[in-house]
């Protein structure tokens, strides 16, 4: 299945150096010795000097499709280049037998999903999708409390990801259509909706609102509001908005014998862009004062969180191209994702009065 053996590193080029490969991507594989990081790409003059400064023992090249002419140089490519050449770019790779990282979202549509994971199949290479924030240190407290039945039964689970951007997004964000994965239920969306189908399971019935507020010159949608229904009964109201000056909180969870209540975002990404090491004792650690509570009606107490571990998506990833271990992300998990996502923005049709709700294949 694969050509990495425990004898050498896995050599990695990491294809735009961004958000995604500056601050994820390049950090947590230089902090990883199974990954060797060979080349990065990047058109922007001011991150390729970035990216040779950070990564000196790197490649930096120009263009992203430069990077096949070193294919027999490689083991693994990481795609974090806007979403709308996702597709391009993860078929080009596995047509030259090389595993592929795709940054979420995966690509534009559900269908290209599905083909590019039973092409990968084919050619015997490994494809996952870099869901991230299944490592968030709140998430993994969440998860916990839901395994230990610490809130009963769980009824009804509200997620955020809410920020304040009133004249639009920045970079190709602001200028992303829809048929280019734009917008930001592509965004946010997926790691939402990837977060409650982790914790809850498949779906039943979802519905969906959409809304545009900016003048940007684009079809992609700004605020988003999303509710699964799971097939066994809990309902997961997700919520994303850049017009949010005052964030409401990031975890409500409502249950039998409880509520869980977190406010603030895990802190991994304005540590790595920062510069701090995620091999350091303390990376991933949330302050007390972040923590969440977790209230009975009569009392309530603080929940110490679980460690934030971004680094384990490529410690699984290595582990599975040396010995056949699962992959970190099953890509089918981001096809599903894109399943909703698309049937949200069919339902909606893109304008804020038009919603309805709609049914989904479990």
């Amino acid at each position: 299945m694969s050509n990495h053996t425990a004898e050498r590193t896995i050599r990695t080029a990491v294809l735009g150096f961004g958000v995604s490969g500056r601050v994820f991507h390049s950090p947590l594989l230089a902090a990883n010795t199974d990954y060797s990081l060979r080349f990065i790409t990047t058109s922007n003059e001011e991150r390729s000097r970035q990216a040779r400064e950070s990564y000196r023992s790197a490649t930096v090249l120009n263009n992203p499709q430069d990077i096949f002419k070193h294919a027999d140089e490689i083991d693994l490519v990481v795609i974090g280049t806007p979403p709308g050449t996702h597709y391009e770019l993860a078929n080009a790779a596995i047509d030259r037998g090389l595993h592929v990282v795709v940054d979420k979202p995966f690509v534009p549509t559900a269908a290209q999903g599905e083909e590019l994971i039973r092409k990968a199949g084919r050619a015997g290479v490994s494809l996952t999708v870099f869901q991230n924030r299944r490592w968030d240190a709140d998430f993994l407290t969440v998860q916990d409390l839901v395994r230990r039945e610490a809130l009963g039964t769980i009824a009804t689970f509200e997620s955020r990801f809410e920020w304040w951007q009133p004249e639009g997004f920045r970079s190709w964000k602001g200028a992303a259509t829809l048929d280019e994965a734009g917008g930001i239920l592509y965004d946010l969306g997926s790691h939402l909706i990837d977060q409650a189908l982790q914790l809850f399971g498949p779906v039943q019935d979802v519905y969906g609102q959409t809304t545009r507020y900016s003048s940007a010159s684009t079809d992609a949608d700004e605020d988003a509001f999303v509710v699964l229904h799971h097939a066994n009964g809990i309902r997961s109201r997700l919520t994303m908005s850049g017009l949010a000056a005052l964030p409401g909180p990031r975890f409500h969870l409502f249950g039998t014998r409880g509520t869980y209540l977190k406010w603030g975002l895990d802190g991994q990404e304005p540590a790595l862009d920062a510069g701090k090491d995620p091999n350091d004792d303390d990376f991933g650690m949330e302050p007390e004062s972040a923590w969440g509570s977790l209230s009975t009606g009569a009392t309530q107490q603080v929940v110490p969180a679980q460690r934030g571990d971004y680094a384990q998506f490529y410690k699984l990833l290595s582990d599975h191209l040396a010995s056949g271990r699962p992959l970190p992300v099953d890509p089918w998990d981001a096809v599903q994702v894109l399943r909703i996502i698309e049937d949200v923005h069919r339902a909606t049709g893109m304008t804020p009065s038009h919603s309805h709700p709609i049914t989904i294949g479990s």
